[in-house]
């Protein structure tokens, strides 16, 4: 579900992104809640940034950066206190002793924010999940469910422009 009408040559582009998150197109099942779209959460002037990026040269050190502009952090409104599910990688933030995590970014891709640069704020979700899970790998890709605000969290591994407090974290599967 898109907040905004695309011609059909750029329907193109959005599938590309999202194989290129490595989530492939939402599932059908579970209608009971519904499914946020990571592109949802990216305001129409930075989908157009990543539309029109310069062909990413591989020479130098380095991997190459995304603009500045796109790093603002800009949001939807419109998704504030939106619930709904949506699947993605974990970067711990917060672990106990027997590695349950409580706290972690979730990003659409796995490496975010630790192999790489992180991705745009409206691209990383600040996740509290009290209650903790285990991961076997972090690889591993989750579903994670609560209702979305607008709630900016900056540290070291980058910043997040919305949060969830989880009602359940649970393995992706489609």
């Amino acid at each position: 579900m898109f907040l905004f009408r695309m011609p059909k040559n750029q329907t193109f582009i959005i599938v590309a992104l999202l194989l290129a998150f490595g989530l492939g197109l939402p599932s059908a099942s579970r209608a009971e809640v519904p499914e946020i779209d990571w592109l949802e959460l990216m305001p129409a002037e930075d989908l157009a940034l990543l539309e029109n990026l310069p062909e990413v040269e591989h020479e130098g050190d380095g991997p190459a950066l995304l603009p500045d502009e796109i790093m603002t952090g800009r949001v939807v409104p419109e998704m504030n206190n939106t619930e709904g599910r949506i699947p993605g990688f974990v970067v711990p933030l917060k672990t106990t002793n027997d590695m349950k995590i409580l706290e972690f970014f979730l990003v659409p891709y796995y490496g975010a924010c630790i192999h790489v640069p992180p991705p745009p704020p409206n691209q990383i979700i600040h996740v509290r999940y009290p209650e903790g899970f285990k991961l076997q790998a972090l690889y591993d890709a989750v579903w994670v469910e609560g209702k979305l605000v607008i709630d900016r969290t900056e540290n070291d591994l980058g910043t997040s422009a919305y949060s969830i407090e989880a009602e359940s974290v649970t393995l992706y599967q489609q």
